[in-house]
């Protein structure tokens, strides 16, 4: 094991290309997770009544939010499959880490702070997120800023959408390693965007950061994850290394 920074890397042979980053966006957003239909399985194949009816729901509720000026955009999600990448870190400290089963997922994506404060005061925001609470057996808000980025997460096509959840003994810690890994997505998948959520509210999430991004269809990304000795060796080795846990879901957007 070498140390480059107080970044603790292993398999250094192996050496990925840094990632391409560009500045990241000066938007805020708000990310509301929840567990509706918790499955002990990694797949979400039954959508329940009280789903269905909560996302038509917010569906509308949505459509209004977005009328408010300094909204960006609205992108729901519904998971589809818990994919390959669950660390060792998080299975060690599941006493103080969230098990990670969020099956709906609603992003906003606002233009400043204020915006912010302003969706999150406002009276459809919290009949949205009251029925969302109520529905739910779990459910977290995060309030975030982008702090690394690869690349804008294209909403308006359909593909497969990832959320990964990550925990961190050091917030530090988890965005050098997460940036020293990622070169191993951009040559091993073809990946070409991300949005890294560092959130605002550190407080009231669990989890460190939460990365976002898209590929075009499943085919682009699981065989990758599930034959790839690498991305154990490279990717889920390294996070261990640095008491980093990633907990990653798939999903596909349906507004």
């Amino acid at each position: 094991m070498t140390e480059n920074n107080n970044l603790k890397i292993v398999n250094k042979q192996l050496n990925y290309d840094k990632v391409s980053l560009i500045k990241p966006t000066n938007s805020n957003y708000i990310h509301i997770a929840s567990e509706i239909d918790k499955k002990n399985t990694p797949f979400f194949i039954v959508t329940s009544s009280k789903k269905k009816k909560l996302i038509k729901q917010c569906k509308n509720w949505c459509k209004e939010l977005n009328q408010v000026n300094g909204v960006i955009e609205i992108s729901l999600f519904k998971a589809t499959i818990i994919p390959p990448g669950m660390g060792e870190y998080v299975k060690e400290n599941l006493n103080k880490i969230h098990l990670a089963k969020f099956d709906f997922v609603i992003l906003i994506e606002v233009s400043s702070e204020k915006i912010c404060s302003e969706i999150k005061n406002h009276s459809i925001y919290k009949i949205m997120l009251s029925e969302i609470e109520k529905v739910s057996s779990y459910s977290q808000v995060m309030t975030a800023s982008n702090i690394k980025r690869i690349g804008n997460v294209n909403h308006k096509k359909q593909g497969v959408f990832l959320f990964n959840y990550f925990s961190a003994e050091s917030t530090e810690q988890n965005l050098k390693v997460w940036e020293y890994t990622a070169g191993w997505f951009e040559k091993e998948t073809d990946l070409d965007n991300s949005t890294l959520l560092f959130p605002l509210n550190e407080s009231k999430t669990t989890y460190s950061i939460v990365n976002h991004c898209r590929w075009d269809k499943y085919i682009d990304i699981l065989p990758d994850l599930i034959f790839k000795k690498t991305f154990k060796k490279y990717v889920l080795d390294n996070f261990y290394a640095n008491n980093v846990g990633a907990q990653p879901i798939l999903y596909k957007v349906i507004l």
